[in-house]
């Protein structure tokens, strides 16, 4: 596929198209003696066989160097009452982790009171438009009994299931 052929959509329109869908908010981790992270929206699982997930970084994002190098990543999915670590992570400069709850798990940083979490070996990087596709091979997982923080229309909120109309 071409990816530089005369785009005809709006950015802004675009960017208004994407935000409407409520995505599930995450911090991707990895260490390289210290550990690193950042916030994500664009994850997905991949596949249940083998069990993999998918996070895209942008390509100048110093994560995405760290992962590269160190072959790893940890995907925290964020609970609903953690919007605050979620801005914390999102800004650049910071030490990020500081005043954070987490320990080492897998040998990747995992945050406290998350809503899931998988540990990830690095299977693939695919490039695409300015971001990069990581793709990851789950070692471990674990979730737990709570909901998790979504973003939508540039807030941050849950999910609240609903009854199917009769």
């Amino acid at each position: 596929m071409d990816t530089h052929t005369e785009v005809s959509v709006d950015p802004q329109a675009f960017r208004a198209a994407m935000g409407a869908v409520a995505t599930p908010v995450s911090i991707v981790t990895t260490t390289l003696g210290v550990p690193h992270g950042t916030t994500v929206s664009a994850f997905a699982s991949l596949s249940l066989d083998p069990p993999m997930v998918l996070v895209s970084l942008q390509h100048d994002s110093d994560l995405l160097e760290l992962i590269t190098r160190s072959g790893r990543f940890g995907l925290n999915v964020l609970a609903f009452d953690q919007a605050g670590i979620a801005s914390t992570f999102a800004r650049r400069g910071l030490d990020r982790f500081a005043g954070v709850d987490w320990v080492m798990d897998q040998g990747l940083p995992r945050i406290a009171g998350i809503a899931s979490w998988a540990a990830c070996q690095v299977v693939d990087l695919v490039r695409a438009g300015d971001h990069t596709i990581v793709t990851g091979l789950v070692g471990a997982a674990d979730s737990f009994d709570v909901a998790g923080l979504v973003y939508q229309h540039r807030r941050f909120g849950h999910f609240t299931p609903v009854e199917p109309a009769a």
